[in-house]
Order: C-alpha cells, then structure tokens, then sequence
C-alpha cells in the first residue's frame, strides 16, 4: 500500500471505532435510563429509552456497513481483518444489548399503573449493577485492547447469572406471599431474564476483544453459577 491508501485505511479503522464508541455510550445511557425507568415507575422516562432504540439500530447499520466496504476496498489481512470483523459482531451485540433496555422499559411502562411491591425490585437493580458495570468494562476492554480486562468480564458474567438465581426466588416468594403480587412480578422475572441477557451479549463483547487482539477464541464453555430448575421465561427480550 502506498502512503495515501495507508491513511485512508487507518481512517476507515478510526471511523469503525468512533461509531462502536458511541453504540457503547448510547447502549450503556438505555440500559441505565430503562432501570430508572423501572425503579421509579417513570413512564416518560421509559417512552424516551423506546424512542432511542432506532438511533441504535441506524449505528449498527452503518457500521456493519462500513465495515464490508473496508474489507471489500482495502483487503486487510491478519489484526487489521479482525478490526473488521470485531467491528461487526460488538456492533450486533450491543444493538441487541438496546433491544433488551428497550423491553426492560416497554415493561417499566406495562407495570406503571399496576400495584406496587417496591421491596421486588431490589434484587434487580443489583443485578443492574452488575450488568452495567460488566458491559462498562468490556467497552473500555475493547477501546484499551485490553485482553486481562476482557476475561475477567468472561469470567465474572457468572455472577450475574447466580444474581438472576436469587432474584427468580425472591419474586416466587413474594407472588407466593401475595396473589396481588403475581402480575407484578412476572413482569419482573422477564426484566431479570433481560438483563441476565445483556451479561450474555457483554460476555460476547469481551470474547470479541480477546480474538482482536490475539486472534484465538475463548473456550466454548462459558463459566455457570446457577441452580437446577429455575424457570426460564424463554425469550425474555421480546417484549410485545
């Protein structure tokens, strides 16, 4: 390549992570507002994380996009191939990542009017925490190149599964305690189920960022925290 290409090949790769930068900071901003939304019963709040799920979307368009024109046009070979396609596969993860704030959001809107049992939410916004924290350091994994970073995003996604174990109890309990609970809370098993989710699509972020940068995949086996028999609402990301 001479010098001219070479520029524009290192400003196609700049302009892929300007765009993943700001899917991470808009998926991130969702997934906080979406909680908030749910903690507080806030249904404009939750109209607006809705409304940002098309601004999402036109992101990973753009960068799946731009990504396949740059291999088209340029040919890249070894890291400078996998920029490309690391590109792509964050992108998807974190357009589902919004997909899932969004539903967590269509359910803070369903349950706005419905009897309130403030003590149910605990458990999720722990597990929010959690969420947020992990899908924070896979971003910065990923913007650092930083592989010790990304698996311990892989590994510690366990934690959030075990916190998904402990919420499922705590809501049975209270729908057990109180019939009036039950609508209530079945609203919440499919937030946490959400947000179990996002740690999923984070986890795959991470996974992404250590195949960049050394271009070996993790194991297969992801690590496991949870207990026989708990009830999995099925596809908990798809919200009505």
């Amino acid at each position: 390549m001479n010098e001219h290409i070479v520029k524009a090949y290192d400003r196609d790769l700049e302009l892929l992570g300007r765009r993943i930068a700001e899917m991470g900071g808009l998926a991130e901003k969702m997934l906080a507002d979406a909680m908030d939304a749910l903690v507080t019963f806030d249904t404009a709040l939750a109209k607006k994380v809705v409304e940002c799920d098309a601004r999402l979307d036109s992101l990973q368009r753009e960068i799946e996009e731009s990504a396949i024109l740059t291999i088209a046009r340029r040919q890249p070979l070894a890291v400078d191939l996998r920029e490309c396609i690391a590109a792509i596969r964050i992108s998807g993860d974190l357009e589902r990542i919004g997909d899932l704030a969004k539903n967590i959001a269509k359910r803070a809107i369903k349950i706005a009017e419905a009897p309130r049992a403030p003590r149910a939410i605990v458990g999720l916004k722990s597990m929010n925490e959690v969420a947020a924290m992990q899908l924070t350091n896979a971003l910065d994994a990923y913007a650092q190149r930083d592989v010790a970073r990304a698996k311990d995003v892989w590994t510690n996604d366990a934690d959030l599964d075990a916190l998904e174990d402990s919420v499922f109890r705590d809501l049975l309990t209270f729908m057990m305690e109180d019939p009036r609970n039950i609508s209530f809370c079945a609203h919440l098993l499919f937030c946490s189920k959400n947000l179990e989710r996002v740690g999923d699509h984070t986890t795959n972020i991470a996974e992404t960022v250590v195949y960049l940068v050394t271009g070996e995949a993790m194991p297969t086996e992801r690590p496991r925290a949870r207990t026989a028999g708990a009830l999995d609402p099925g596809r908990a990301d798809e919200t009505p």
